[in-house]
């Protein structure tokens, strides 16, 4: 930017300083002509019917009178003595009324000089003569003054523009060092110091925007942090009985038939269980919407498909399937069954032996009840959170992402998932379709982002 603005100077100050020299020039030659103009009137007044010839032979410095001389149109009419003027064509041309007056710059006695020659009487022309040393002068006392000045003003142009330059891109050197110093620290919980509001431009702005991603990356990290913690936290125990087992069943030859079923059971439940939690880890993590793979879902089968399923997976709870009109979802069918899936198997854990689970389909949302224990409050906003499980389902299987995955792929389609106490006793699910907004006005009671008792 200093350089741009010092080219920027340059570039008007050598237009500027050509422009002014050629006005001082021509001001000063103006002002030169002015009185060589003067002096041929005064030379024609003093001598109206003056022979060819020398008038006067003086040059003065813009004095009058000036060399003056009367030239013939006829050369035969020319004087013996020399002319102290040069005669050209030209002045005769003036004498015989040919040419208009001119100027011209001659040399007089090794002088520089201008002339004048102009029209005087019937074939003869005047020429009148001024020595020009000063005019010459002063011309080059204006170029070196014009030259000094410019150069001057280009320097003050490249200080001024540096330190504008620095000035005006502090909010940028503040923006790259924060930047580098994030890069070596990996501390994402650092920040850009703002000006004050009323102060706010472009690279204010920016800055702005570098302290709001900062925001989310802090956000997205500590999240990976307590997932991972979490994740190791839930994952010790399974592994930690994984590992018992398999060294129990490498010592097989100790053990009678009964107790190595046993623990083969045991081993192949907790494998499962791991399987299980690990592919819902990858599940969770997948932070990219599904958009690539978009469909049209009819909901209406899918349900039917999710319920007839859920029965053969819990056939002591009866399943009740109400759908209502044509609804049809952009999104994965793979991961809408599994929202659902989760939703119902949560639904079934709970539900006690005959009571049923009731699943309604409607235009504006999907409802999953179950009639089993309900919500407790004190539990209602923290269930759809990873790993979360309430007391009262601590005794019972699963891994506390079930939920979360469930809100997880719901608003990766576009809705929102709330839970609710349902009227009567039980827990009530609902997944309104169309989007957070929708969520806002068809939840109530949902509880915001708490839930229920986490699978």
């Amino acid at each position: 930017m200093a350089l741009a603005a010092t080219a920027a100077v340059a570039f008007v100050a050598l237009g500027v300083c050509t422009a002014a020299f050629f006005v001082v020039r021509g001001q000063l030659y103006q002002q030169l002509d002015l009185s060589l103009t003067q002096s041929a009137r005064l030379a024609a007044q003093g001598e109206r019917d003056a022979a060819p010839g020398t008038l006067a032979g003086q040059c003065r410095y813009l004095a009058a009178p000036a060399c003056a001389e009367v030239v013939p149109a006829d050369p035969a009419r020319d004087p013996a003595a020399p002319y102290l003027l040069p005669v050209t064509g030209a002045a005769r041309a003036v004498a015989a009324g040919r040419h208009a007056p001119y100027y011209t710059d001659i040399t007089v006695a090794g002088h520089p000089a201008r002339m004048l020659t102009t029209d005087y009487a019937k074939g003869r022309a005047l020429q009148v003569a001024l020595r020009s040393d000063t005019v010459q002068d002063g011309i080059r006392q204006a170029a070196h003054r014009l030259v000094l000045v410019g150069a001057a003003g280009v320097l003050l142009a490249a200080a001024l523009g540096y330190w504008v330059s620095r000035t005006g891109l502090a909010p940028v050197t503040r923006l790259t060092a924060m930047a580098e110093r994030i890069a070596a620290t990996r501390d994402a919980r650092l920040r850009i110091e703002l000006p004050p509001p009323g102060r706010e431009d472009e690279l204010t702005r920016l800055a702005g925007s570098f302290n709001t991603m900062l925001g989310e990356l802090e956000q997205s990290v500590t999240a990976q942090r307590r997932l991972v913690a979490d994740a190791s936290h839930e994952l010790r125990t399974p592994l930690t009985a994984l590992r018992t087992n398999a060294e129990l069943l490498a010592r097989a030859d100790r053990l009678t038939p009964g107790q190595r079923d046993r623990a083969q059971a045991a081993l192949g439940r907790q494998l499962r269980e791991v399987t299980g939690l690990v592919n819902d880890l990858i599940e969770l993590a997948r932070d990219e919407e599904p958009r690539p793979l978009l469909e049209q879902v009819r909901l209406g089968p899918l349900v039917e498909s999710c319920v007839q399923a859920a029965r053969t997976h819990w056939p002591a709870v009866p399943f009740t399937v109400r759908c209502t009109g044509e609804v049809v979802l952009a999104g994965v069918p793979a991961r809408l069954t599994r929202l659902l899936a989760n939703l119902l198997d949560n639904a079934a854990k709970f539900s006690p032996p005959g009571r049923p689970v009731e699943v309604e389909l409607t235009p504006a949302a999907l409802t999953v009840r179950d009639h089993g224990p309900g919500i407790a409050p004190e539990d209602l906003p923290y269930v759809f959170d990873r790993f979360y499980r309430a007391s009262t389902a601590r005794a019972l299987p699963g891994s506390g992402l079930g939920l979360a995955m469930a809100r997880q792929i719901a608003r990766a389609h576009g809705a929102e998932l709330h839970a609710e106490a349902a009227p009567g006793g039980g827990a009530l699910f609902r997944l309104v379709l169309g989007g957070r907004e929708g969520a806002e006005r068809e939840g109530g009671g949902s509880g915001g982002d708490g839930a229920a008792r986490g699978e």
